[in-house]
C-alpha cells in the first residue's frame, strides 16, 4: 500500500454506485489518474467541495490495487471554462506528468495557446490545414488546426478555439 500527497487538477467526476464517484484528475507529479472517492456524494461530504471539477486541489490518494481519494484541499477554482475540461482530458495522457504543462494549466490567466505549445502543437508556427490561413481553432479529434472559416463547417464541440474567439 502506498500513500501520496499532489496538487492536482480535477478535470471530471462520475457517479459510481449510489454513493461513490470516480474522479478524474491530472496531478503535479503523476499526470492524469483517476480514482475513486467513497461516499462524495453524500449530502454531509467533506470532500465533495474539494473534487468539483475545474479546481485546484491538494489531494492525498491511497494505492492498494485501485487508487481512492482519502482526503482533498481545494486551493483555488482555475479559469479554465468548464466546458473546456472535457476538451483538455482527452489531450492529456494517463501518467504523464509534465512541468511545462503543468503551469500552462494551472497558469493564473487561461490560454489554450500556451496549453497546445506546452503539448507540442505551437498554434504560432501553425497554419490552417485546408487553405494555410492563421489559425483560429484546434480539432482534438483530427490534431489538426483550421481558419476561422474553415472551422466553421466542421462540429463546434470538437474544436478548441485558441485566440479567444467567440464559439
Amino acid at each position: 500500500m502506498h500513500e501520496y500527497l499532489t496538487q492536482a487538477i480535477i478535470l471530471d467526476r462520475e457517479p459510481q454506485g449510489e454513493l461513490d464517484a470516480r474522479v478524474t484528475f491530472w496531478s503535479r507529479k503523476f499526470g492524469k489518474m483517476r480514482g475513486r472517492a467513497t461516499s462524495l456524494r453524500k449530502i454531509t461530504s467533506k470532500l465533495s467541495a474539494h473534487l468539483e471539477p475545474g479546481m485546484l486541489s491538494e489531494v492525498r490518494l491511497v494505492e492498494n490495487k485501485n487508487i481512492q481519494v482519502v482526503d482533498a484541499l481545494k486551493l483555488r477554482r482555475l479559469a479554465v471554462s468548464y466546458a473546456d475540461l472535457p476538451r483538455l482530458a482527452r489531450l492529456l495522457e494517463h501518467s504523464e506528468p509534465d512541468e511545462e504543462l503543468w503551469q500552462a494549466i494551472a497558469a493564473e490567466k487561461w490560454s489554450w495557446s500556451a496549453v497546445l505549445g506546452a503539448l507540442g502543437w505551437h498554434p504560432q508556427e501553425a497554419a490552417c490545414v485546408l487553405c494555410g490561413r492563421r489559425p483560429e481553432a484546434f480539432s482534438v479529434a483530427s490534431q489538426e488546426f483550421f481558419c476561422e472559416l474553415c472551422a466553421s463547417k466542421l462540429p463546434a464541440d470538437t474544436l478548441i478555439y485558441i485566440h479567444n474567439a467567440a464559439v
